[in-house]
């Protein structure tokens, strides 16, 4: 899931308008080290942080059908994870940083999701989108500061960037066969080893029963 998403991300950001091809786009940690080596304009995607959104945290299962219709497994509810993304700009001049994080800012913006095109592989699996935020204020437990500090290097402007996304949990359970014939007792017999003669004897006298008592009302 985590690759799926790097290539997303970087994808949007090369076909994003205000951005040349001769741009790099990496997925480094922006320290001191690396902004030494850099040598030429360059997208960073950083991803800096993996956590569950346990707000959406569901229980439950979902039904898989065949082509009949009939629910052949199920599956327990997906989990949804929150990737965020440190993206920043890196040129010779704060000014040309400032127009390349305008048009990321505005790439961003156009999309609410992941486009379907690039949902592939294992972030398709649940057939649920996977949602972009972008810009959005920190967790009250995390500082955009506090990244930095952590990476070494100097503040500079970024962008927080949130991808979240469905993940299954690889688990699948078979379902019964249906039920075709009604609830006869022909089932438990096959179960329990119980002669069939005897569940159709014990099924017709509580039939038997039943109308009896519906005749009375």
């Amino acid at each position: 899931m985590i690759g799926e998403i790097d290539d997303a991300i970087r994808a949007l950001v090369r076909e994003a308008d205000g951005i040349s091809s001769d741009i790099d786009v990496a997925l480094d940690a922006p320290t001191k080290d690396w902004a030494a080596r850099r040598n030429a304009p360059t997208v960073d995607l950083f991803l800096y942080d993996i956590r569950e959104d346990t707000k959406r945290r569901e229980s439950g299962f979902f039904e898989q059908r065949n082509e009949r219709g009939i629910v052949t497994h199920r599956t327990p509810a997906p989990r949804y994870f929150k990737l965020s993304y440190l993206v920043s700009a890196w040129t010779q001049r704060p000014d040309d940083e400032h127009r390349l994080l305008d048009a990321l800012l505005r790439c961003f913006l156009r999309f609410d999701a992941i486009p379907d095109s690039l949902v592939i592989t294992t972030l398709a699996e649940t057939g649920l989108p996977c949602s972009l935020n972008v810009a959005q204020p920190p967790p009250e437990d995390r500082a955009f500061a506090d990244v930095w500090s952590s990476l070494g290097g100097e503040l500079k402007p970024s962008l927080d960037v949130v991808i979240t996304a469905p993940m299954t949990r690889g688990l699948s359970y078979p379902a019964g066969p249906p039920v075709t014939e009604g609830v006869d007792g022909r089932f438990i017999a096959e179960t329990l080893d119980i002669d069939e003669h005897v569940i159709r004897i014990a099924t017709a006298a509580a039939r038997s029963d039943h109308d009896s008592d519906a005749a009375e009302d």
